[in-house]
């Protein structure tokens, strides 16, 4: 063992092994360096057996010397011990569960009684619908993009839209929105000039994303079985998003979107379908004047598709915009529009394979 080894000179108070305690014998011995090392006691000689047990014993103590701290106020160090793998965890769900089952439960009730009781009411419902979702729509685009979508002349003929399909039929309901547009363009010009492109780009999207597509509800109820026509509607979009959930959740292994929904999964999208047609065949057979139970097989196939769609279009939305939900309204799903993503793309998908199957009447 050499000096290196210690990385500090010997000087006053170093201890240092015993055989570089021991001072040299002859005449390169240096008084001053042996006047500062700790003398070595007397020890009797030994056989050899006692002086190799004796070597051994400095030896022993050198280690615990070089292993121990080579300060007196330096705390040894603790053994490494090797961590332990963490547990394997459960999957759980993203959203609080319970308040989202409450929160469901009494949109139900709202819906089932408005449809059932009085079918202006459940338009007074579709109108706040899209009201409100117009405003989180709006509020996100400002906020994460700077784009001033004009929300007043969006509220104003989403409510139109909806009350004149409901009146008028198809062509009210594209007279409405028509209107509507020019509104956006009108009303954006009281403002600097400065960002109109995008603003009215993105008034016109809004008022075709939000209320239009919730005018085919409107349109389903004008039927004579209309409450269970948009029953049907709800029930399968529900019935899908619900599939999709449990059997992604339960046995998704490869991803569908990994870009646009990381969450998704291609065995969800199988359970979603399942689910859907399933449902579908229940809905034409027991719900729906003169439907067949085919007819519900390719009726839930298109709602899986649609609904599956129009959740991956919102997601789009919200990645681009860099949310994770559109608002915070309703606890447990987020915003008015978070729960329309799948509902808006699938109205006029079911509203058109229901005249085409049983007639607009």
């Amino acid at each position: 063992m050499n000096d290196s080894t210690w990385g500090a000179p010997q000087g006053a108070g170093y201890w240092g092994t015993p055989e570089m305690r021991a001072a040299p014998a002859g005449p390169a011995h240096d008084v001053h360096g042996a006047q500062q090392t700790r003398p070595m006691p007397n020890v009797p000689d030994v056989p050899d057996a006692g002086r190799d047990a004796q070597n051994r014993d400095d030896r022993d103590r050198d280690a615990a010397h070089v292993s121990g701290p080579l300060f007196r106020d330096e705390k040894p160090q603790e053994p490494m011990s090797t961590p332990l793998p963490p547990p394997p965890q459960k999957k759980r769900a993203g959203r609080d569960l319970r308040a989202a089952i409450g929160v469901g439960v009494g949109l139900g009730a709202v819906i089932g009684v408005s449809l059932f009781i009085v079918k202006a009411a459940f338009i007074g419902v579709i109108v706040a619908a899209v009201v409100v979702g117009l405003w989180e729509l709006t509020t996100r685009l400002q906020e994460r993009k700077g784009i001033k979508a004009p929300l007043v002349p969006l509220a104003v003929g989403g409510a139109a839209m909806v009350i004149a399909g409901y009146a008028r039929g198809p062509e009210g309901a594209w007279i409405a929105m028509a209107l509507t547009a020019l509104a956006v363009l009108v009303w954006r010009m009281t403002e600097p000039p400065d960002g109109y492109l995008k603003d009215v780009t993105a008034g016109v999207f809004a008022a075709f994303y939000v209320p239009f597509l919730a005018t085919f509800v409107a349109l389903m109820l004008t039927a004579d079985d209309g409450s269970w026509r948009v029953l049907t509607f709800l029930i399968l979009t529900v019935v899908s998003d619900t599939g999709a959930y449990a059997v992604g959740w339960r046995f998704g292994m490869h991803k569908l979107a990994p870009r646009i929904s990381p969450g998704k999964t291609r065995e969800g999208l199988l359970g979603a379908v399942a689910f859907a047609m399933v449902a579908g065949a229940l809905c034409m057979e027991f719900l729906i004047d003169d439907g067949a139970w085919w007819q519900g097989l390719l009726l839930g196939l298109a709602v899986a598709a649609s609904a599956t769609l129009g959740d991956l279009g919102e997601s789009m939305i919200k990645r681009d915009l860099g949310i994770k939900d559109m608002g915070t309204l309703l606890p447990g799903h987020g915003g008015i529009m978070d729960r329309l993503d799948s509902l808006l793309p699938t109205a006029p998908v079911v509203w058109l394979l229901l005249v085409l199957f049983v007639g607009s009447g």
